[in-house]
């Protein structure tokens, strides 16, 4: 990327800097657009729960960025071994999702691979004033999480045919959840900073918000939610190699002392889909809690704080 040549724009709110979920334009001073684009190889076998899976994905940038998703178009790979039915099953899937973020798909585009690949461009729209970002977080504030995670742990068990039903179940509505209903909580409060938790891991999307906003962040790992059995197969070596790649490029920037390493791990995790991170002034703590409660079918939980820069960005504690 240090390669590309640099692009300046007046009316680019986001872009490039602060490596933030999305880009966000400013058409004017009421409305701003937040383009965004996504798409990977299936994490399950079923083509339909791929796409749904996909489309959330690809959605969730814009709730992360505080906006509402409006339009899409599809992005797929397909290989012609494969029946064009399953094509359709995974193109189903996503409109799913597309309806239920009450986004619009227009279009799109297919080529031929030899592995199938999904996922969507999304446009959404938000008050300029009211745009989240990655940076910001001020030393005082809470950190909450919104969904539990592990789906890297779970997926590569999963892969191993070691994982339990229960658990794999568990992933799946994690990774299939839209972010809709905690972006539509919190966009009635002061948030100071936001992301959503997807391959970087806790950790590193963690290090991006506190490196951006020059603050460290204090995670009490114990109350980040947990999928499931995710310790005990980290325990057993079912460990992505995404979490070794996000430990080795992010690790100089975290401090992780007497953790246990199934935790670390867990830190590291790469997460397909997940939930929102956002740093909020600490006197909102309960009513947005509270809210969350109200409207959410996946875990939240108030898992760390703001200080002022240490010598880590993040410190890992138990």
């Amino acid at each position: 990327m240090s390669k590309l040549p640099k692009f300046k724009n007046d009316k680019l709110i986001v872009g490039l800097e602060t490596s933030d979920d999305a880009c966000v334009y400013q058409i004017n001073e009421n409305l701003a657009m937040i383009q965004t684009v996504d798409f990977f190889t299936p994490v399950v076998d079923d083509p339909y729960t791929f796409g749904q899976i996909a489309a959330a994905n690809s959605l969730s940038d814009i709730y992360a960025m505080g906006g509402e998703p409006v339009l899409a178009l599809n992005i797929i790979a397909f290989p012609s071994c494969l029946s064009p039915d399953v094509m359709a099953e995974i193109l189903k899937g996503g409109a799913s999702k597309a309806i239920e973020a009450g986004a619009t798909i227009a279009g799109g585009h297919s080529i031929e691979d030899d592995e199938p690949k999904y996922g969507m461009c999304v446009t959404g729209f938000a008050e300029p004033n009211k745009i989240l970002k990655n940076y910001g977080a001020k030393p005082g504030d809470i950190l909450i999480l919104t969904e539990q995670i592990g789906t890297g742990i779970i997926n590569t068990a999963f892969k191993a045919s070691m994982c339990e039903s229960e658990s794999e179940k568990e992933a799946i509505h994690v990774m299939a959840s839209l972010n809709k209903n905690a972006k539509r909580v919190i966009e009635h409060f002061p948030i100071s900073s936001c992301t959503d938790i997807t391959g970087f891991g806790l950790a590193g999307h963690s290090v991006e918000m506190a490196e951006a906003s020059n603050v460290t962040f204090e995670i009490d790992i114990k109350k980040v939610p947990a999928i499931k059995n995710v310790f005990e197969y980290a325990r057993t070596g079912l460990v992505p190699a995404g979490s070794y790649r996000n430990r080795k490029y992010f690790g100089n920037r975290v401090s992780i002392q007497g953790i246990e390493e199934e935790y670390v791990d867990f830190a590291y995790d790469p997460q397909t889909s997940g939930g929102l991170l956002f740093a909020v002034n600490e006197i909102y703590a309960n009513e947005i809690l509270s809210k969350l409660k109200e409207c959410l079918d996946t875990e939240f939980a108030l898992i760390g704080r703001v200080t002022e820069k240490q010598e880590k960005y993040i410190v890992i504690k138990n």
